[in-house]
Formats: C-alpha cells, structure tokens, sequence
C-alpha cells in the first residue's frame, strides 16, 4: 500500500537499485552495491541467514511479553518478516519501506508473509512514518541502508526521540549497526541521551555489525534469570539466545550478577 509519509527531500530516482545474486541455495539482496544488505535460505525461508539478524533477535532476551505490535523500517529482503510470521504470528507487524524497488523485488522473490492485517508493507519514510505513533508499538526494529552506509536520519537524537515516543511503556527499540563506522560512538551517545542510557549492545558473530537495543524502561538485568530466559529461548525457537547473552556480557557493563546500565 501506499502511505502519504513519502519521502520528500530526496527525489525517487537517486534511490538505489536492488538486484539479487544467488550462491546455491542462498538468494541474497544488493542495493547497487556488491554488499549483501539481506540473504534467503530458498529451501527455508524463515531461517535467518545473516548473523547480524540473528543478533537483531536479542530483543526477545528482554521483552517480558509477546509484542502486540511491532513496526520494522527497512524491508530489505524481508529476513524479520519471515521470522516473525513463522515464529511469532500473533503479532501483527508493520514494514516501512522508502524504495518502491525493494518492495517489489521482495514481493515477488522474497517470500514474503501474506500481507493482511497481521503483516503490511507501508511505502514511506520511515523516520517520518514513525512520528504519527503515540505509545502504540512494543518493538522497533531498524535496518536502514543505503547500500553504502546507514541513512543519516535513522541514526538522529530526532529519530531516537520519535521511536521514544512511539513505543511503549516497556517497549524495545532495536537497530543493527557497524563497529568500524567512525560514527559508531556517536550514535551511542545519541542513542543514550534519548534512552536515559537504558542502551545494550549484542555483537553479531561475524562482519562487526552489533544489534544496539535501547528501552523506554530498565527490563530484567539479572544474568542468572536471563541465562535461564535464554535457554527457555534456545530450545523454543533454534537460536542461540546462550551465545548472544555471553556477547552482551562480554561487551556491556556489569557486576557479575546483573547488567548494568
């Protein structure tokens, strides 16, 4: 469907092109660039490929409840949708998607969820999407490049403030960045301004991208219920929640018995 929070400020044609390659059984997405911005298992789709999407999926580690609704910007090849539609169908998700061209090319090679009620895909800014929600959404995940480098706008106090607002009370929000982006420390700063330094960081395995996850609350930090919540999480749903809880460990603050923020 078309939504009118368009982007404006650029015009539609310096979008970048989207194209796929494949090596045996894995179809991969590219936006003008060799770089794999999103990656299928064509014989199990939702099967997160990319161990940055895995690492995306730390969220759960933290969410006291199954999301009522959940609003992801940035389709890319539609690894989330996937996921979600398999592992998680009660809830309705949202996907903001700025270039028309993505959303074609995941619609007719990404196999995609059914789009109804429970899935959308909404063509729209999505920095500009997310300001007209109001304490209306339980998990934002963003995942917005350019083929080259994150977009500017989706890496804002602005933007953080907006999803801030958006989420609610013991909302999550949820980005994929890379380490080796000068910018990194940065967006940090900017992420724990807004969040009241309520901000994790979950290296993915491979490729230096790092799922930040930030909240508009202090959600469980005690390591031993969360090994435990993250065992629960392994045998129900293949990932490993074990490896990513040791990531987080390794890499944030803590006392030895809980997270610190």
């Amino acid at each position: 469907m078309t939504h009118p929070f368009r982007r404006s400020r650029f015009f539609r044609n310096t979008l970048p092109e989207a194209n796929i390659s494949e090596l045996g059984n894995i179809r991969s997405l590219h936006l003008g660039t060799s770089t794999i911005q999103s990656s299928m298992n064509v014989n199990n789709p939702p099967e997160l490929v990319l161990s940055y999407s895995r690492a995306m999926m730390s969220w759960m580690l933290f969410a006291e409840d199954v999301p009522a609704h959940i609003l992801q910007i940035g389709l890319g090849g539609g690894s989330f949708a996937r996921w979600l539609a398999e592992y998680l169908p009660e809830s309705p998700q949202v996907c903001i998607e700025i270039n028309p061209r993505v959303i074609n090319i995941a619609r007719t090679s990404f196999c995609l969820p059914p789009e109804n009620d429970q899935f959308q895909i909404i063509e729209a800014d999505g920095a500009e999407y997310v300001q007209i929600l109001n304490r209306s959404t339980d998990l934002i995940m963003v995942d917005g490049f350019d083929g080259v480098q994150i977009i500017d706008e989706l890496v804002g106090e602005p933007f953080f403030h907006d999803c801030s607002q958006a989420l609610t009370e013991r909302g999550i929000f949820v980005t994929n960045w890379w380490s080796g982006d000068k910018r990194y420390p940065l967006f940090m700063q900017r992420l724990r301004t807004i969040f009241s330094n309520r901000v994790l960081e979950v290296p993915a395995a491979t490729h230096g991208n790092i799922a930040v996850l930030a909240f508009n609350s202090k959600p469980e930090l005690n390591l031993d219920k969360l090994k435990k919540r993250a065992n629960h999480l392994s045998d129900r749903f293949g990932l490993d929640f074990v490896r990513m809880l040791a990531d987080a460990k390794a890499t944030n603050a803590h006392n030895g018995k809980a997270f610190q923020f």
